[in-house]
C-alpha cells in the first residue's frame, strides 16, 4: 500500500487489517522507504529501504530501525545517506552479509575466547563467572554492536547492585580484552572500550605483623596439633611464597644442599620458573615435612585424604582466630615476609627477586615500610654535619721562654716549646 507517509500517520495508523499477518506501507516519495507492520508488532512497525544489490542485482531490504525508536524524518535522512553511499559504489547488501557473519558476544566467548583462556590463564574460571553477568546484558549482540555508552551504563549499574568498585571494573576489563582479541582475528575494526574509564578504586588491603602479633601467631603455629597446616603457614611466613606455590611443592623441587626451592612455571604466577632461597627456619620445616610425608612426592599431604592439599582456609580461619588475629589473611604472611626484609635494610630489588615480582612497580608497595631504614641512613649524614660544627683544635706556635719567666730553665741555654693545644677561636682573641 502506497501512502503519503507523515509522522502523524506513523503514530496513529499503523494497524494490520484483520485477517492479515502483516502490512507493507510504502512512502510515495519513491525513495525505496517503506514501513513493515506485523500483527505481532502492533502498535508500531519497522522502517526498511528497498534497493538493488550491486553484486547480485537482486532486490534487497535493508533495515533502518523501529518506528518506536526513530522518527520518520530520521528514517528518511538515513535512506538519503545510504543512497548517496550507493552512488559511490558501496554495496550495502554485501556489507550487511559481512556484518551478519560477525559472531555474537556469546558465540565469540564460547568458541574463541574461552578455549584461549583455558590454556593461557589460570584464572579462566573467574572469567566464566564474570561473563555470566555480561552475557545477560550483551550476549545476543554481535561484536560490532557493542557500544561504549551501553557498557558505561552497565558498569554503573553493577555498583548499584552492590558490587565493589574493583569487582565492577573486572567486567569492562574482560569485555575490552575480548574485543581486542576480536580485532586481532580481524572480526571487527576498532575497540569501543579502548579508552574506557574504570573506577580504579584502590582496594589493596595489607596487614603486617608487628612483634606482638608475630609472637601471638607463632605461639599458635608452634603448639597447635594440626602440624601440616601450621608448617604451611610457617613456610609461607619464612619464604614469602604464594599459597599455591607451597601446596604444589614437590620434594624433587627442593635442593637442601643449595638451600633453594624451585617453583615450576605452571605453578608460578609469572608463568616462569623461579627459585626461592631457603633460610634456616624454612629448612627446618621442610626437613620435618620430608620425614612426616615419607613415601609421597608432595611436601604437604592431607593424611585424611592421602592427597596434596588444595585449600587450608577452614583450618587457617581457626588458627588465626585462636591467635587473636581474625583479620589476618593467608596472603598477609607473604606481605609480612616482605616487611621483615625491608625493615631489616634489604633493598627493594632484593625483595623483588625473592618474591618473584615481574615488575618493580609491584614491589614498590613496600617502599613505605623502609622509613626507619632510610632515617638511619639519613642520620649518617647528620653525624658528619655535627662533627663539622664542633670547634676546631689547632697547635699553638712555638715561642721561646724568656729567662725572666723561668730562671731554672734558662740556665740550661735551651729554648722550650709551648705545646699546649688551645681552640682556634681563643687564639684569635
Amino acid at each position: 500500500m502506497i501512502v503519503n507517509l507523515t509522522q502523524k500517520y506513523i503514530d496513529s495508523a499503523l494497524v494490520v487489517p484483520e485477517g492479515k499477518a502483516r502490512l507493507e506501507i510504502v512512502d510515495d516519495t519513491r525513495s525505496g522507504l517503506y514501513v513493515l507492520v506485523s500483527a505481532s508488532s502492533q502498535p508500531g512497525g519497522t522502517y526498511f529501504w528497498r534497493t538493488k544489490s550491486h553484486s547480485s542485482g537482486s532486490t534487497v531490504h535493508l533495515k533502518i530501525g523501529k518506528t518506536t525508536d526513530i522518527s520518520l524524518a530520521t528514517a528518511r535522512a538515513e535512506v538519503k545517506r545510504l543512497r548517496g553511499e550507493q552512488a559511490t559504489g558501496i554495496d550495502h547488501h554485501a556489507l550487511g552479509k559481512a556484518k551478519r557473519a560477525i559472531p555474537t558476544l556469546t558465540d565469540f566467548f564460547d568458541d574463541t575466547y574461552l578455549p584461549y583462556a583455558k590454556v593461557h590463564k589460570r584464572s579462566w574460571k573467574r572469567d566464566v563467572q564474570l561473563f555470566a553477568r555480561i552475557k545477560a546484558k550483551f550476549g545476543r549482540l554481535r561484536l560490532d554492536q557493542i557500544t561504549k555508552q551501553q557498557v558505561s551504563v552497565f558498569h554503573a549499574c553493577l555498583m548499584e547492585e552492590g558490587l565493589s568498585a574493583a569487582s565492577a571494573d573486572h567486567h569492562p576489563k574482560l569485555l575490552r580484552r575480548m574485543l581486542s582479541m576480536a580485532i586481532e582475528y580481524e572480526l571487527i575494526e576498532k575497540n569501543p572500550l579502548a579508552n574506557f574509564a574504570l573506577f580504579n578504586h584502590d582496594n589493596k588491603v595489607e596487614h603486617y605483623l608487628d612483634d606482638v602479633q608475630l609472637g601471638q601467631l607463632m605461639d599458635v603455629l608452634r603448639t597447635d596439633p594440626n602440624r601440616a597446616v601450621c608448617n604451611i603457614a610457617i613456610l609461607l611466613l619464612g619464604t614469602g611464597c604464594r599459597l599455591n606455590e607451597i601446596l604444589t611443592a614437590k620434594k624433587s623441587d627442593i635442593d637442601v644442599e643449595n638451600r633453594v626451592l624451585k617453583i615450576a612455571a605452571i605453578n608460578a604466577k609469572s608463568k616462569r620458573i623461579r627459585t626461592v632461597p631457603l633460610n634456616d627456619a624454612s629448612l627446618e620445616i621442610i626437613k620435618q615435612q620430608m620425614e612426616s610425608t615419607a613415601g609421597y612426592d608432595y611436601l604437604f599431604i592431607n593424611h585424611q585424604t592421602r592427597l596434596p592439599y588444595t585449600t587450608i582456609m577452614k583450618v587457617w580461619t581457626r588458627l588465626r582466630n585462636k591467635a587473636g588475629l581474625p583479620h589476618l589473611r593467608i596472603h598477609d604472611l607473604r606481605h609480612s615476609f616482605a616487611s621483615f626484609l625491608v625493615n631489616s635494610g634489604r633493598t627493594l630489588y632484593e625483595v623483588q627477586q625473592i618474591l618473584g615480582h615481574s615488575q618493580s612497580i609491584v614491589t614498590e608497595r613496600y617502599a613505605h615500610l623502609s622509613t626507619k631504614t632510610l632515617q638511619d641512613a639519613s642520620n649518617s649524614a647528620s653525624v658528619i654535619i655535627r662533627e663539622a660544627m664542633q670547634p676546631k683544635l689547632v697547635q699553638a706556635e712555638v715561642v721561646p721562654l724568656l729567662p725572666e719567666a723561668s730562671p731554672a730553665l734558662s740556665q740550661s741555654g735551651e729554648d722550650v716549646a709551648v705545646t699546649d693545644v688551645v681552640p682556634e677561636d681563643q687564639l684569635a682573641a
